[in-house]
């Protein structure tokens, strides 16, 4: 049977799976291949670490920080479709005029206004993504997205990483290069809307959710989140670090950053699968596995920053997948939305104070940079363990965990 052919016979669930894990292939493409190098970027402009990590910090607090506010818009007002689509079209455009900034300011702003973008467009799209994920195991569902989603963000820097080689580190060049992949990210969002304007219909078997408000799990769970955001450092700053110490080459930045999505894409598909099999429990050994960033990143030389550069990007790429796939069983699906938007803009909300107390930190001791981020992540573990506890009580109460 051809690729053709299986696509045809796929479900549609499985397919609008399929066609916006593509489009978001296509949007990492371009927002994380900039992101590769704003941080080398805002230095050559004139900022330093201090002001780079307040400027991806608090791009990072509105990045999820106001999804609160686009959640809860979505599930009012029902208007998932227009609120993702104005999303896009924001942060696909401001990604190539940071070719046009003058001064760190201004490129700052148009960094802060690409996070604006994500934190409008994420939580209707989850929670639309979620209806057709339940029919194939949320974890699964999830990290397919989360796959294609990782895939394009390895993409986007190793052509960054070319464009620099060849035009001799113009940036400016390598910024205009991401409007491509961006235009296509538009069209492919609005290709979704007009073959699924209804994706809550995708959705397989009974609802499984009652209660209104949000369960006590929903709160451990976001507790635990909160302390592993905050030990994980924004890549500007790690890049910025590699810079200033010159343990990786400017050329090469983009490089490592594509390695850490390579393996992102590889373990949230493999994670997200365990994840349906073996719950919320797969997230501890990974919490301890990948703590081990912060040292490795921060006080090796090249290889043990290529080997922190991968654990980052596997700690972040299967908490992207499983935060989804988590949180979905656990409200009703009227409130999805919402919930995504509150869960992450916590999140968002303690990786922005973990940047900039990392940010801070420089100024000490780069061991003590590690020490605060190991320590953040490893605090998680006993809220993910009473996770665990809880979801078997409810499983010894009701039948099977969801988690």
């Amino acid at each position: 049977m051809t690729v053709r052919q299986r696509i045809s016979r796929a479900s549609p669930a499985l397919k609008f799976v399929l066609l916006v894990g593509v489009m978001s292939f296509f949007a990492d493409f371009t927002y994380e291949g900039s992101r590769s190098i704003i941080g080398p970027y805002l230095g050559l402009l004139g900022a330093g670490a201090l002001a780079i990590a307040v400027i991806t910090g608090f791009g990072e607090f509105l990045g999820y920080g106001l999804r609160l506010v686009s959640g809860r818009s979505a599930d009012r007002t029902g208007r998932y479709w227009p609120i993702t689509i104005g999303g896009y079209v924001l942060q696909m455009s401001v990604v190539p005029l940071l070719a046009l900034a003058g001064s760190w300011q201004v490129a700052a702003l148009l960094i802060i206004l690409e996070r604006v973008g994500k934190a409008a467009r994420n939580p209707p799209r989850d929670a639309m993504l979620s209806h057709a994920a339940k029919e194939m195991g949320y974890g699964w569902g999830f990290g397919v997205h989360e796959a294609l989603d990782q895939f394009g963000a390895m993409f986007g820097p190793l052509l960054v990483a070319l464009v620099l080689m060849v035009s001799h580190h113009d940036y400016k060049i390598a910024f205009a290069c991401l409007a491509v992949p961006g235009a296509i990210t538009i069209t492919l969002v609005l290709v979704a809307r007009l073959f699924y304007p209804r994706p809550h219909e995708l959705s397989a078997g009974p609802v499984q959710v009652t209660t209104t408000g949000l369960p006590r799990v929903f709160w451990l769970y976001l507790a635990g989140a909160a302390l592993v955001a905050a030990g994980f450092a924004d890549f500007p700053v790690i890049a910025y670090h590699f810079q200033h110490a010159g343990t990786v080459s400017a050329s090469l930045v983009p490089v490592f950053y594509a390695v850490a999505m390579a393996v992102s894409g590889t373990g949230s598909l493999i994670f997200g699968r365990l994840f349906d099999r073996a719950g919320i429990s797969i997230l501890i050994p990974l919490t301890l596995v990948t703590a081990a960033y912060a040292p490795l990143a921060f006080l090796g030389g090249f290889w043990a920053s290529l080997a922190g550069v991968s654990l980052w990007g596997l700690g972040m790429g299967v908490h992207e997948s499983i935060i989804p796939a988590a949180v979905a069983p656990m409200v009703s699906p009227d409130r999805r939305a919402s919930a995504y938007g509150l869960f992450t803009g916590v999140y968002g909300i303690a990786w922005m104070l973990g940047s900039i107390v990392i940010g801070a930190l420089f100024s000490v001791s780069l061991a003590v940079v590690a020490v605060f981020a190991v320590a953040a992540e490893l605090a998680a573990i006993p809220l993910i363990l009473l996770v665990r506890r809880h979801r078997h009580a409810s499983a010894d109460a009701d039948g099977p965990a969801t988690l």
